[in-house]
């Protein structure tokens, strides 16, 4: 069995972005195995456990991811994540990947896709509804799929949303209030939030949002309303109802999972897309099994190893 570290440096965002395309294209054809996540509840946050078997790669295996919001104040990262790949003939464990950095950009890389295929402009204004690693993931990832002139962002900490802003060195960026943030192309939301920070009315028609922070029950970001006059598209329609953007609007009647226009999956195989340009999108992220299992293909080809016998 083999340990593979360092694997994010040398990995190309494009060539991510391409993988996780094909990921989710597979999703669409159901040409996968994957059950929704299970969550265990943590007196500070929480872990999930994904498997999935990918029959495209001849990839299985498991990821484990915690999501622990004060983890920063303690110098540690939200998220965190180990994924074990088994070999599909024989069930043993052949690789562990330290997937912390690896989940950050297979994220990010399913936002590009969304943002690829349903935003109706490729020249774009992004907004940046939170300032943390994803942030940083999503614009980059993005910028592989699409023209950024001018990035808005927000955070409900200002002086992180100006540092943040100042980083970013190859495009015009700037913190901004809320609303504006929220004036752009491409919207991206990537918050712990458990109540609407972006509400309908500060949203302008053909915007494309790729809501990511909801990704566990009770978490929500986005005005219900938003949901009704958009279309939203889901990453898997099993682990959206439970724990998307749209699972506490569905609890609480504001929606329904008949409202859902599909996954994204089958915008990417051409089964589903965007209306009118003036249409609002929703591409609703919580982040799948298949797209970590993608990822570690890549990884396992361009990290460094060490040997870990077994068994």
């Amino acid at each position: 069995m083999r340990y593979f570290t360092d694997t994010e440096k040398s990995m190309d965002l494009k060539e991510i972005n391409r993988a996780i395309e094909t990921a989710f294209s597979d999703h669409g054809r159901d040409l996968v195995q994957m059950p929704p996540k299970v969550y265990i509840t943590l007196p500070e946050g929480d872990f999930r456990t994904m498997p999935a078997y990918l029959p495209s790669l001849s990839l299985a295996g498991v990821k484990i991811v915690n999501v622990h919001p004060g983890n920063p104040s303690c110098g540690l990262p939200t998220v965190m994540a180990l994924t074990v790949i088994l070999d599909i003939a024989t069930g043993m464990p052949v690789a562990i990947l330290n997937a912390t950095k690896l989940t950050d950009m297979r994220t990010g890389a399913a936002g590009a896709v969304a943002a690829k295929y349903l935003s109706p402009k490729k020249e774009i204004v992004l907004g940046l509804i939170g300032t943390g690693r994803q942030a940083e993931a999503q614009y980059l990832a993005i910028s592989q799929e699409l023209d950024i002139c001018e990035i808005k962002c927000w955070s409900r900490n200002s002086l992180h949303a100006e540092k943040f802003a100042q980083s970013i060195t190859e495009y015009n960026a700037r913190s901004v209030s809320v609303e504006k943030a929220c004036d752009c192309d491409v919207l991206v939301t990537t918050t712990p939030s458990r109540e609407p920070v972006v509400r309908s009315e500060w949203v302008k028609e053909g915007t494309h949002i790729n809501a990511i922070g909801a990704d566990a029950p009770g978490k929500q970001e986005l005005d219900p309303r938003l949901l009704k006059r958009g279309l939203v598209f889901v990453d898997d329609m099993a682990q959206a109802v439970h724990s998307g953007e749209v699972n506490v609007p569905i609890t609480e009647g504001l929606f329904t999972t008949g409202e859902i226009k599909g996954t994204l999956g089958e915008v990417v195989i051409g089964m589903k897309q965007r209306g009118s340009p003036d249409q609002v999108t929703i591409f609703d992220s919580t982040g799948l099994a298949i797209q970590d299992l993608a990822i570690a293909a890549i990884a396992m080809r361009k990290g460094r190893t060490t040997d870990l016998p077994f068994p």
